[in-house]
C-alpha cells in the first residue's frame, strides 16, 4: 500500500480529554519547535502545560488525530477562530491537518487564524484549504514579535 492510500483511513479524529492536556502540550511544543525554529523560546515546558490546561482546554474545543494509538495532531478552535493546529513532524503531509481542519469547518461558517509570515508550509496548507490573507502585521501584536498574517475562510 502506498503512503497516500494509508493516510486518511488510519487516522482517528476524536475529542480530546482534559487528562490529555500534557500530551497536547508536548505535541504543541515539538511541532512548533520543529516547524518554526526561528521563533524565540519564550516559555518552559511547564508553562506550556499550564497554558494548554488553563487556556486552550478552557476556551476551545480540542480535537486530536490518532494513528496507531499515538496522538499525531491537534486542533483547538472556538467560534470563528482556530487557535492551534499542529501535526507531529513525522506525520506531516499525510492528511492529518486536513482531517482536523474539517472539524472546525464543520462547526463554523467562517474561520480566522493567525500564521507567521515565515511559516511557508503553513501558509501553503491554509491557502490550499481555501483560506485567504485578510491582513498582514509587522509582528508588533504577538509575543514572538514575528510578522504574521490573518487568514480568513468562509463557507461558500
Amino acid at each position: 500500500m502506498r503512503t497516500n492510500e494509508r493516510t486518511m483511513r488510519d487516522i482517528i479524529v476524536r475529542r480530546a480529554r482534559e487528562d490529555e492536556s500534557d500530551a497536547v502540550a508536548a505535541l504543541f511544543r515539538l511541532s512548533k519547535e520543529t516547524a518554526m525554529p526561528y521563533l524565540p523560546n519564550l516559555h518552559t515546558p511547564e508553562e506550556d502545560r499550564a497554558y494548554v490546561r488553563e487556556r486552550v482546554f478552557a476556551d476551545c474545543e480540542v480535537w486530536l488525530a490518532e494513528r496507531d494509538d499515538e496522538i499525531v495532531g491537534l486542533i483547538a478552535f472556538r467560534t470563528g477562530w482556530i487557535d492551534q493546529l499542529y501535526a507531529h513532524p513525522a506525520h506531516q503531509r499525510s492528511g492529518i491537518g486536513t482531517a482536523l481542519l474539517q472539524k472546525a469547518k464543520d462547526a463554523n461558517d467562517r474561520l480566522q487564524l493567525w500564521a507567521f509570515q515565515r511559516n511557508e508550509s503553513a501558509r501553503r496548507f491554509y491557502e490550499s484549504q481555501g483560506f485567504r490573507v485578510e491582513r498582514t502585521t509587522d509582528g508588533g501584536y504577538n509575543v514572538e514579535r514575528e510578522p504574521d498574517l490573518l487568514y480568513v475562510w468562509t463557507r461558500r
